[in-house]
């Protein structure tokens, strides 16, 4: 699950052009927001790649523990019919045997229990990728906007291109104190 990465480079260069060439103050205040929009992006960017790499790694070996819980259940289904079978023909059951379905049951609490928190994991670590996602989505969309606001001569939208890059920023510390609480 790789972020695909909007070019904003140019956006920047432009905006950078006209702050230089321009004697309008604001045009700078556009620039230099943008810059910092950006960076925020760019860190996001890279959190939200990484949290779902780890959402996935965790899935991925949660599938593993339920596979081998699965392969316990096998073990001790056909050790349960052996019992069965000698029961019917009346022989004695052997207490390896038994011993063995209790260790099968125990293995498999334990498997089910570690496979449920790979699972809580990978959610979690898919919930801050989303978080991060929707920052650097808004980072990205402040940019461009502050793009127009630069183009246009409108410093409106450089404010509306503020109002989301500061959304942007409640995401984007909303993922980290995700990251600190669990």
């Amino acid at each position: 699950m790789e972020e695909q990465e909007v070019p904003t480079e140019h956006l920047h260069e432009h905006m950078e052009h006209h702050a230089k060439h321009s004697a309008e103050r604001w045009i700078l205040g556009v620039a230099l927001s943008s810059a910092l929009l950006a960076a925020l992006a760019a860190v996001g960017s890279l959190q939200a790649g990484h949290h779902a790499n780890e959402a996935m790694i965790c899935q991925i070996e949660a599938a593993n523990k339920w596979s081998y819980f699965q392969s316990k259940s096998i073990k001790e289904s056909q050790l349960k019919s052996k019992l069965e079978i000698l029961e019917a023909l009346g022989k004695p059951d052997q207490p390896a045997d038994k011993k063995k379905l209790e260790e099968y049951k125990s293995d498999k609490e334990k498997i089910q229990s570690e496979a449920e928190e790979k699972e809580k994991e990978a959610t979690h670590e898919l919930k801050t990728h989303q978080i991060f996602a929707k920052s650097v989505t808004l980072f990205q969309i402040a940019i461009s906007i502050g793009a127009i606001a630069v183009l246009t001569k409108r410093p409106r939208f450089w404010y509306l291109s503020l109002g989301l890059g500061v959304t942007g920023l409640v995401f984007f510390i909303q993922a980290f104190l995700s990251i600190a609480g669990h």
